[in-house]
């Protein structure tokens, strides 16, 4: 009886194809059992975990546990050391406060006001309004003019200081500017200062200036100050 190759085939592949199973079901075992060394199931009763961390904390090394009166005597020092600082704190506060209470209190200095000049001060007054020139010194190049203004009149009187004309004792106009000089002075208002500034280059042979200035733009009074000295 023949055997057909086809059977025969058949027969040779189930072989090939078990023994491939078998051989690689043989390796997955060893694989897995390999990854699973020294893996163990979890012990879930509670009473062997409280044993065996006891045991692991006792093995541990350089871990000690401070009695309870060692911990007292800590914290009592560590109190006593924050009270005697507070005590010495306050201490060093009160000897402060007597040292400064022995201190004899400093008297404010008064102000000294300075001296007229000779021939100062030279004034002026229209409608309430008063114009005087305290004093006259030079310095930097410029003749400097203090002046002090008020207003005690009933109404607010308002100035426009490019008016202002400025003339020496020859007639000649001069060229002055201003600084600190209230635009407006305000009706019972209080004093007001200022500085009047006058090159020096155009007080050759000047002993004596005027000065002259009106309201603005109402023109009602007009403040004539005259021979201000200003000889060097």
């Amino acid at each position: 009886m023949k055997i057909n190759s086809t059977v025969i085939l058949t027969l040779i592949l189930l072989i090939l194809m078990l023994g491939a199973g078998s051989v690689s079901a043989f390796l997955g075992f060893n694989l897995g059992s390999l990854a699973l060394k020294g893996v163990s199931t979890p012990d879930g009763r509670p009473t062997t975990k409280f044993a065996s961390a006891k045991t692991n904390n006792s093995q541990q090394p350089g871990v000690t546990l401070l009695k309870e009166e060692e911990i007292l005597k800590i914290v009592k020092s560590r109190i006593d050391g924050k009270g005697k600082a507070a005590k010495s704190e306050k201490l060093e506060d009160d000897d402060e406060d007597i040292n400064n209470k022995k201190k004899p209190q400093e008297k404010p200095q008064e102000v000294v006001e300075e001296k007229p000049q000779p021939g100062f001060p030279v004034n002026a007054e229209s409608e309430g309004v008063t114009f005087a020139v305290q004093s006259a010194r030079y310095s930097g190049g410029d003749l400097l003019l203090k002046v002090k203004m008020q207003n005690k009149g009933k109404d607010s009187v308002r100035f426009l200081y490019s008016f202002l004309d400025v003339t020496d004792d020859k007639g000649r106009t001069l060229s002055a500017s201003t600084e600190g000089l209230p635009a407006e002075l305000p009706a019972n208002g209080p004093t007001f200062s200022g500085t009047v500034i006058i090159p020096t280059a155009l007080l050759d042979d000047v002993n004596k200036v005027s000065l002259s200035l009106t309201d603005y733009p109402a023109q009602k009074l007009k403040l004539d100050v005259s021979d201000i000295p200003v000889a060097r």
